[in-house]
């Protein structure tokens, strides 16, 4: 991931030069293509195809099926591409390599194809959608604190933990589902097994039995042990791209 940063600078100054007169739209212009190019790049995606990319991580987010049938469609074709001649530097390729070398159970699984064609959709939708939010709230919460903004822009060693304070106190996901695989007691109640439940990351970011002064922006925050990418085995498999994007 870190290689991508001079990449990521690149597309930012890009993506910035398109603004006219300094102005622009800074979700249609910048935080929305922005993760989508990463993304689409990092998996070897023609530049020509970034639009429907976007069109199919929306559709897939909002819940419209024809999205997930479309971009698996798209995934199926380039993986039976790349299994042809894996020799590319994208991330498909590589797994694929990888599969190649891992001929006995020491070596390594091998991915089934429908685990690639998950694997690849996943990165898509989680790497698009939640970056995007993170871009924009990042901007809204400088905009509402300008002493930070001006100080993060003056010492840029301040940024890391201002994004992990954007992230703490507005959180790219707002909630995810879960379903209990055993009885859970929690707050003098018990969540019987098999029960669908809703966690509100967005709420226990700003629980003040873990945070003083939750509902305070305060990047000097430490330890800051928010949850917006999750935690233990649910952990965001992208979150070190995504705090380097931001």
């Amino acid at each position: 991931v870190e290689a991508l940063a001079p990449r990521i600078a690149e597309l930012v100054d890009e993506l910035l030069s398109g603004f006219r007169g300094g102005r622009g739209d800074l979700v249609h212009d910048f935080a929305e293509p922005l993760p989508v190019i990463v993304i689409a790049e990092i998996l070897g995606i023609p530049a020509s195809d970034r639009a429907a990319f976007k069109r199919w991580s929306d559709a897939v987010v909002t819940g419209d099926p024809s999205g997930s049938r479309e971009m698996a469609a798209y995934f199926t074709r380039l993986i039976e591409g790349r299994r042809d001649d894996p020799t590319g530097p994208d991330l498909i390729s590589a797994l694929l390599r990888a599969e190649l070398g891992a001929d006995d159970e020491a070596a390594g699984r091998r991915l089934t194809g429908q685990e690639l064609l998950g694997f690849c959709m996943l990165l898509l939708v989680a790497g698009n959608e939640t970056t995007t939010n993170l871009l924009s709230n990042a901007v809204q919460t400088l905009s509402e604190h300008p002493d930070t903004r001006d100080a993060a822009a003056q010492d840029p060693a301040l940024w890391p933990a201002t994004v992990e304070e954007v992230l703490r106190f507005r959180s790219p996901v707002q909630s995810m589902f879960r379903v209990t695989t055993t009885d859970v007691p929690m707050g003098g109640q018990v969540i019987p097994a098999g029960s669908w439940t809703v966690a509100w990351i967005g709420s226990a970011n700003r629980d003040d039995a873990v945070f003083a002064e939750p509902d305070r922006f305060d990047p000097r925050r430490s330890p800051n042990r928010h949850l917006a990418f999750g935690h233990g085995i649910h952990f965001c498999l992208g979150a070190p791209l995504a705090r380097l994007e931001a």
